[in-house]
């Protein structure tokens, strides 16, 4: 009883965890998408921008609104079914829950919107400078906004690839915890089977 407790326990932490991911990933990529659309829409593309910078501009913000377009729809689809299980009062729902197959949806969501996407995004803006600034000889301010993005690119990656290295370090740690838990459980629970038969024959 208590080895299954510990089990839904667990699985209750991974499904809040996945509905976080998920209401995160969904606000993040329809802001970021929006924001890549109207900045596609509303560029004023003058004469004297090389083609090869409107073509790289192009499919930057293609990707962009891709890449969270992608993220969006995967929260969509799987959002509802974990908010209606995380919603039930009945513990054992738990079990009606895809938060655990489909996990590589939702991990996959999460990156699209908080790791590629993000990237992508400061990318179109570093692009959108020289779009704008380039055609009135104003190359200056494109090269500004240019070194400003450029570190804060290596910034956020640098933090990225740290963040996971903790996280998965720390997942780690909870489930070497959780197997030593478990065993520990199953050897106690080992331990006191031959007890118990003992007392039935001597009852008999």
């Amino acid at each position: 009883m208590p080895n299954q407790q510990t089990l839904q326990a667990l699985s209750w932490r991974r499904l809040h965890l996945a509905r976080a991911k998920l209401k995160a990933s969904s606000r993040t990529s329809a802001l970021l998408s929006g924001f890549a659309m109207v900045a596609m829409v509303e560029a004023e593309v003058n004469e004297g921008v090389s083609p090869g910078l409107l073509i790289a501009f192009s499919v930057c913000t293609t990707l962009v609104v891709t890449v969270h377009l992608l993220a969006l729809m995967i929260s969509t689809c799987i959002l509802p079914n974990i908010e209606a299980v995380s919603s039930a009062h009945d513990v054992g729902a738990i079990h009606e829950s895809v938060h655990d197959k489909m996990h590589w949806y939702i991990e996959m969501a999460w990156i699209f919107s908080t790791g590629i996407g993000i990237l992508l995004f400061m990318t179109q803006m570093a692009m959108l400078a020289w779009v704008r600034y380039q055609p009135i000889n104003m190359t200056n301010a494109a090269v500004a906004s240019t070194v400003i993005i450029v570190p804060a690119i290596v910034v956020f990656m640098a933090f990225a690839i740290h963040f996971y290295r903790q996280l998965i370090a720390h997942r780690y740690e909870r489930s070497t915890a959780g197997l030593e838990e478990l065993e520990t459980m199953a050897m106690e629970r080992s331990r006191g089977a031959p007890r118990n038969d003992k007392h039935k024959k001597n009852e008999r």
